[in-house]
């Protein structure tokens, strides 16, 4: 009896499962990065915590389309999940740029402080309004730095640099404050554009770097750090409206902690980059007159090409 009960059991469970509602979450990242494995790890919480409703698939490397088609897919509907740039998600509510803005945040504790600050939420909930979406979590995707086959050690030093950058308006702004001239180029374009010199660089956090292996066609990296970068796991408004008040709160809960954890990861995998690009890859990892690039860049924040205002970006610096 105790065997046929098992049994019983063990046979819902899989009828429940194999029932599951498949839910398609896409993103750019490579499946070696850590926002892939925990939007895995995220996947299988849920489909354990809502009893086998629903079951994310996920879809990485660009393979259902970049950052913006992933973006505009959530907003037709066509993709139920995925990964966007706050830079991107700003398109829909300027102030979500906020939490990416170049020398925005003091260091890591400060962009934190915004990240969980009452002004961020009140921005994420507008977001969710105006664009039809839902946020589900906010990940630290890094600080990113500077790649070429030179070194950098001061703005003059970017000159005319052509420096792959996303195709965002947000990420013009540093490149454009030292001169050089940034050039959209889709993510999954970049290894071959830098091997092949269409551009002379790329900007990324160097998790990224390395993941991609920008290092193998790169020989210089600089530390501008000028920007901590910033992605939100959202879902489309077709998913959210389905989904009960008890399944919105678990998709919720199990996205805040895997994007916790993510975070975690992708900062304790930046301290441990800069020695191994040095010691393993061989890859000049310069310092650089970072005071100097934020003089450059601090009189744009207030300007007119931000999607924030003045008001805002004062909000942001009175956080502690």
């Amino acid at each position: 009896m105790a065997a046929a009960a098992t049994f019983a059991a063990s046979s819902f469970s899989t009828r429940a499962f194999a029932a599951a509602q498949e839910v398609k979450f896409a993103h750019i990242f490579n499946d070696s990065q850590p926002f892939h494995k925990w939007v895995l790890w995220a996947s299988d919480q849920i489909l354990e915590k809502t009893r086998g409703r629903y079951k994310i698939n996920v879809f990485p490397s660009s393979s259902l389309g970049g950052e913006v088609e992933i973006y505009q897919g959530l907003t037709l509907g066509t993709i139920d999940m995925g990964f966007t740039g706050s830079p991107t998600a700003s398109r829909a509510y300027g102030p979500m740029a906020l939490i990416s803005g170049p020398y925005m945040f003091r260091d890591f504790d400060h962009w934190a402080a915004y990240r969980d600050s009452d002004m961020r939420k009140q921005v994420t909930a507008e977001f969710n309004t105006r664009s039809n979406l839902n946020v589900v979590g906010t990940v630290y995707y890094g600080l990113r730095h500077v790649t070429s086959n030179k070194k950098i050690v001061e703005p003059d030093d970017m000159k005319g640099l052509k420096l792959r950058v996303p195709n965002v308006p947000l990420y013009l702004l540093f490149p454009r404050s030292v001169s050089a001239n940034p050039t959209p180029i889709a993510f999954s374009e970049v290894y071959l554009a830098l091997q092949q010199g269409v551009v002379d660089g790329q900007e990324n956090p160097l998790p990224t770097i390395f993941a991609q292996k920008f290092y193998e066609v790169q020989k210089h990296i600089a530390l501008t750090g000028h920007m901590i970068d910033t992605l939100v796991a959202m879902t489309s408004s077709s998913l959210w409206s389905q989904l009960s008040d008890e399944d919105k709160q678990i998709f919720s809960q199990v996205f805040d902690e895997a994007m916790a954890k993510c975070t975690d990861e992708v900062r304790a995998t930046e301290m441990s980059l800069i020695n191994d690009f040095k010691t393993k890859y061989n890859v000049s990892v310069d310092d650089v007159d970072r005071e100097a690039f934020r003089k450059k860049m601090i009189p744009e924040l207030t300007g007119d090409n931000v999607p924030w205002s003045k008001s805002d970006y004062e909000k942001v610096q009175l956080i502690t």
